[in-house]
């Protein structure tokens, strides 16, 4: 009865206008307090996950090979259960079924070129150590029962060792990564499970075929369902950077010499086109790799089976040596310290003419690369560009003596100002001209030194052409189609095309 009572009793205050208000418990405020904090934490949980559908949603739509990619290894995890699920393709394989899946799932990749490199290593891999795996069970075992256990670590220690120290040389590292580790892998499961394990013949003949097996499964949707080639990203990779680089570098001369320097949206994506430089920068690792891949790869579309590859890697890097000037020149623009806007008048448009043709050889050589067709302007444009070149230092030559005018006083002048020493004076006025001139002459030769790197690149590109034998363009002629491209330089062109002013 006392607990029932205590159970009713309420608490109350006496409010000023002799009204009494109830006191709740403070179990209910913290009851409330509880609601609250959950639904929030529920609310910002749904929020994070609308974030998360959203971004994923994004990178589909923006890249829909990855969910090609990702429908395809779904594709070959199914096909490849099968024989856990259907009785007769179990019996057949018996209990070893599950290296088929695990073949399927470290085999596949998002192109042809990858997932035939990993098949192939794979399988070479298998069968060697298998193979040795095999031979050392069968030397180990007519050795005597005291022996046995010795040779077995033996063999595994030398050619664990042997295996492991080749992963490190560079030419097998490139293409024979993957297969090496799966022969220290296979040999050690063999070498162990063998002195265990009576029919180790039988045992490595269903694990090589359940591998087979995944591996074929993996290479026939690589090359049948939207096949996705190295080869042909490779080939567009470096368009692509050619391309960039004929804006940034078109940019980055602009924006040099262009007097208004306010903010628009129309200045913020020149701004991204003119850092497109950075793609090619940072494009090294995934061109190697890629080229890589593309050697596995059969002939395919316009590629044909030995097709030059390593060609492709000559020309990222003459394209990564290019952006590096293309960078400094970006520095250039940053910089703090400019030429006086006189003296930037004096190069704007014979700067801008050079950047200009340079550009132009860029993105000749990009539309040359993505025809697959020898460019029949490429040799007018490279002269174009020579020739500016030779208009730019000519312009640097003469730029001292076109801006700076230092005169001695007279000696009257002299004499009526009372001061004999004259030459503080000029050493002064020369040394500040000279810090006028300095940022406008670097950006010069940045230019300058820029077209002699696009000359490497069109050298590397016309050695490509001959190689890969591009097709001629309609418009030459027959006496030149069969004609190889020749290596251009400024010493080598045609005198009546292009018209190299003498210095001074």
């Amino acid at each position: 009865m006392g607990k029932e009572a205590s159970r009713k009793l309420e608490w109350r205050i006496n409010v000023s206008d002799g009204v009494s208000e109830r006191l709740e418990p403070e179990t209910g405020a913290i009851l409330r307090a509880w609601t609250w904090f959950k639904r929030l934490m529920l609310g910002g949980f749904i929020l994070k996950i609308c974030k998360f559908l959203e971004k994923a949603w994004n990178l589909a739509v923006d890249e829909p090979k990855k969910v090609i990619h990702g429908l395809k290894v779904g594709l070959a995890i199914s096909l490849v259960s099968l024989f856990y699920y259907m009785r007769p393709l179990y019996d057949g394989v018996g209990g070893n079924a599950m290296w088929a899946v695990m073949t399927v799932v470290v085999v596949f990749e998002s192109s042809v070129g990858a997932t035939l490199g990993k098949c192939i290593n794979r399988a070479i891999g298998t069968f060697l150590a298998g193979s040795l795996g095999v031979g050392v069970h069968w030397i180990a075992f007519h050795s005597g029962k005291n022996l046995e256990p010795i040779v077995l670590g033996i063999s595994l220690f030398l050619l664990a060792s042997a295996a492991t120290f080749s992963r490190f040389m560079p030419t097998i590292k490139a293409r024979f990564d993957y297969g090496i580790m799966i022969f220290i892998l296979t040999f050690s499961l063999v070498s162990v499970s063998g002195y265990r394990v009576d029919k180790l013949l039988e045992l490595a003949q269903q694990r090589l075929s359940t591998i087979a097996i995944g591996a074929s499964i993996c290479i026939i949707i690589s090359m049948l369902f939207c096949p996705m080639w190295a080869g042909d990203e490779l080939h567009l990779l470096i368009c692509q950077n050619l391309e960039k680089l004929a804006h940034s570098l078109d940019e980055c001369v602009v924006e040099y010499f262009r007097h208004n320097k306010t903010s628009t949206a129309k200045d913020e994506a020149c701004s991204k086109k003119m850092k497109g430089y950075r793609c090619a920068l940072n494009s090294k690792a995934t061109e190697e790799l890629k080229a890589n891949f593309a050697r596995w790869e059969p002939a395919h579309g316009r590629f044909s089976f030995r097709h030059p590859w390593k060609q492709y890697l000559k020309i990222g890097a003459s394209i990564r040596n290019c952006a590096y000037c293309i960078e400094t020149l970006h520095g250039c623009v940053d910089s703090e310290t400019q030429a006086p806007p006189h003296l930037k008048r004096h190069l704007n448009n014979i700067c801008m003419r050079l950047s200009s043709s340079s550009s132009n050889v860029l993105q000749e050589l990009a539309f040359a690369l993505k025809t697959m067709k020898q460019s029949s302007k490429i040799n007018l444009s490279v002269g174009e560009m020579n020739f500016a070149v030779q208009e730019l230092k000519h312009a640097l030559i003469s730029l001292p003596n076109h801006n700076i005018s230092i005169k001695n006083p007279s000696p009257s002048t002299v004499e009526a100002s009372g001061n004999c020493n004259t030459e503080p004076i000029t050493s002064i006025r020369a040394s500040s001209s000279f810090m006028e001139i300095l940022p406008l002459a670097t950006l010069a030769s940045l230019l300058i030194e820029n077209a002699a790197k696009i000359e490497v690149i069109v050298n590397g590109v016309n050695e490509l052409a001959v190689l890969a034998e591009f097709k001629p363009t309609t418009d030459n002629k027959k006496s030149k189609s069969n004609q190889s491209p020749k290596k251009l330089t400024s010493e080598n062109q045609d005198p009546e095309t292009v018209k190299i002013p003498q210095k001074v």
